[in-house]
């Protein structure tokens, strides 16, 4: 034992840039280049593109897949040599590394997280105005339509996944189905019964909750990857159903057409009857300036949306106050003893697929509305993959760290289409936006290595006692509480 700490003692106590230090990086370092070379040399170093006969040829970049494993190599390097490698006994088994006092967050954090999101609310709601006033009409569409809009989306759909994986436990890979089907509800009742938005709206989120709990019967006794494999395959069903039954769904021509939402029987159109016009008749005391613009369309969707993501939101939280919210985290915390406690945890699952499926039946049925046309192509597995990205990287359980997740990977995945300078440095041909799944990529690894609980770890419990705590990430299962 003596000659143990000897050894220990000895170790901790050498320069952390000693020669044995050096070559432990080096060797690291080399071995993760040289993975990232071999990782690169298919996707990187060859891009095929078509020449003047319409044939594939191979473009050779190998110099990008050098500059990848160098990168790499650099920053392994520096990494094992500023932190060092784990320290070990004579024996070579490693010692794990003491854990970390957990630490109640501070009374400035807890009141930041309560109010945050009030403020953010006050924000959305100036937002599309603010952006009007300071860039016009014609330069405002693209950050109400491109940012706000499109990440609102992304934000209920997260909210609504947040309930089946991140409230009960549920790994769904194929969440994106019930998207669809909200999508083609609205489509087909409004193109062939000629429903209005408001009628479809929950008709759509019904079915889509409908289709939920038919996902749910077949995998009661499924967990894990069994239920992950089996979600995926439901998911996959739905879209080549949508694909195969053309004479419904129209197939990959998909459906076009479809009728606009009214704010409540007023179109936005340069109509008499419009919404320019109705409010100068009715209100022409205050509004009387108002004429018609297409940007007014734009910032109804924007409300719109805004407002089923708060109702989301709303419901959730009520709901996770409330027995059946309690049995979600019972369920996700520990089936059997939730079993043993006498939760009907067939209900329990059920009720989670069928909710957080209305909620995607609701998006589906706003995505339709918005862009006038939809075919299979909008709900592929890809779809799916990035919802599930944005509750586990915003942790999961939390509603404000899906909403940051959200903003960061679509608003982010927005902005590379800003980029043309990039151009200039790397050519003409060179398109920032196609690597943005390699970049999502990178940054959930930075964030499982940074943050592995997500961006907000800290939980408020649905149940307190005499008073209100926030419990750190640290002290409960994967961030859970």
């Amino acid at each position: 034992m003596a000659t143990t700490t000897d050894a220990l003692k000895s170790t901790a106590s050498s320069g952390a840039f000693s020669l044995s230090s050096v070559t432990a990086a080096l060797k690291d370092g080399g071995f993760a280049g040289l993975v990232t070379l071999g990782l690169s040399f298919p996707i990187v170093a060859l891009r095929a593109e078509q020449d003047m006969s319409n044939q594939l040829i191979l473009q050779q970049r190998w110099s990008w897949s050098l500059i990848a494993a160098a990168a790499v190599f650099a920053v392994r390097f520096l990494v094992v040599l500023v932190r060092g490698r784990p320290r070990t006994v004579a024996a070579g088994i490693p010692i794990p590394a003491p854990p970390r006092p957990a630490v109640a967050p501070s009374r400035a954090s807890v009141l930041f997280t309560r109010y945050i999101g009030a403020l953010g609310i006050l924000v959305l709601f100036a937002f599309p105005l603010v952006i009007l006033k300071v860039l016009g009409p014609a330069g405002s569409l693209k950050w109400i339509n491109n940012y706000g809009v499109q990440i609102l989306i992304y934000v209920m759909l997260g909210w609504g996944l947040n309930i089946v994986v991140g409230l009960a436990g549920l790994l769904d890979l194929g969440y994106v189905a019930f998207y669809a089907v909200g999508a083609y509800s609205y489509a087909l009742l409004s193109t062939t019964l000629g429903l209005s938005f408001w009628l479809c709206l929950p008709l759509a989120g019904l079915l889509a909750a409908l289709w939920g709990v038919l996902l749910g019967f077949p995998v009661l006794r499924l967990r894990g990857d069994y239920l992950a494999i089996v979600t995926l395959a439901f998911g996959e069903i739905i879209r080549i159903i949508l694909i195969n039954w053309t004479d419904l769904t129209n197939g990959y021509a998909g459906i076009s057409g479809i009728p606009r939402a009214t704010l409540f029987g007023v179109p936005f159109t340069d109509t008499p009857n419009g919404f320019a016009a109705t409010a100068q008749a009715l209100l022409g005391h205050w509004f009387h300036h108002i004429r018609y613009q297409s940007i007014q369309r734009t910032i109804f969707l924007f409300y719109l949306i805004l407002c089923l993501a708060l109702l989301t939101n709303f419901v959730t939280m009520r709901l996770r106050r409330m027995p059946m919210g309690r049995a979600w985290e019972a369920l996700r915390e520990d089936e059997i003893a939730c079993r043993s406690l006498g939760i009907n945890t067939t209900t329990t699952k059920l009720t989670a697929f069928a909710l957080g499926a209305m909620f995607a039946g609701f998006a589906g049925s706003f995505f339709s509305v918005r862009q006038g046309f939809v075919s299979p192509e909008s709900f592929t597995f890809i779809e799916s993959a990035t919802i599930l990205a944005i509750v586990v990287l915003g942790g999961m359980g939390s509603q404000l760290g899906v909403a940051f997740a959200a903003l960061v990977m679509i608003g982010g995945t927005e902005i590379l289409r800003e980029l043309e300078w990039t151009k200039q440095i790397f050519g003409s041909d060179f398109d920032p936006a196609q690597y943005r799944m390699l970049i999502f990529g990178f940054g959930m690894v930075v964030m499982m290595i940074w943050r592995p609980r997500g961006i907000v770890s800290t939980r408020e419990p649905s149940i307190f006692l005499k008073e209100k705590k926030a419990v750190s990430g640290s002290l409960v299962r994967e961030g859970h509480g």
